[in-house]
């Protein structure tokens, strides 16, 4: 029996420019927050969730969403009696 399966987590955006965007917003927004507060004081803060919320939950998910975005169409997980591989797709 052939199957192919994708994992419950999908960090990946529908394009690499639309995710581009998404890390530039959310590091952005993270950066600004600490590196305004000198100057703004604590209302800086308030880009901190902003950058959180484009970043979909932290740093580390956005990078997993760019390698994700980037393989997309081009690797497939396939089982085969309960063997798992990667492909190429078509």
């Amino acid at each position: 029996m052939k199957t192919t399966m994708t994992d419950g987590r999908d960090f990946a955006s529908a394009s690499l420019p639309r995710h581009l965007v998404r890390g530039a917003i959310g590091f952005g927004s993270l950066i600004g927050a600490f590196a305004l507060l000198p100057v703004v004081g604590v209302g800086s803060l308030l880009l901190a969730p902003v950058g959180v919320v484009a970043l979909r939950g932290c740093p580390m998910c956005w990078a997993v969403g760019l390698a994700q975005t980037l393989s997309r169409g081009r690797l497939k997980r396939e089982c085969v009696d309960g063997r798992c591989e990667l492909v190429r797709g078509q």
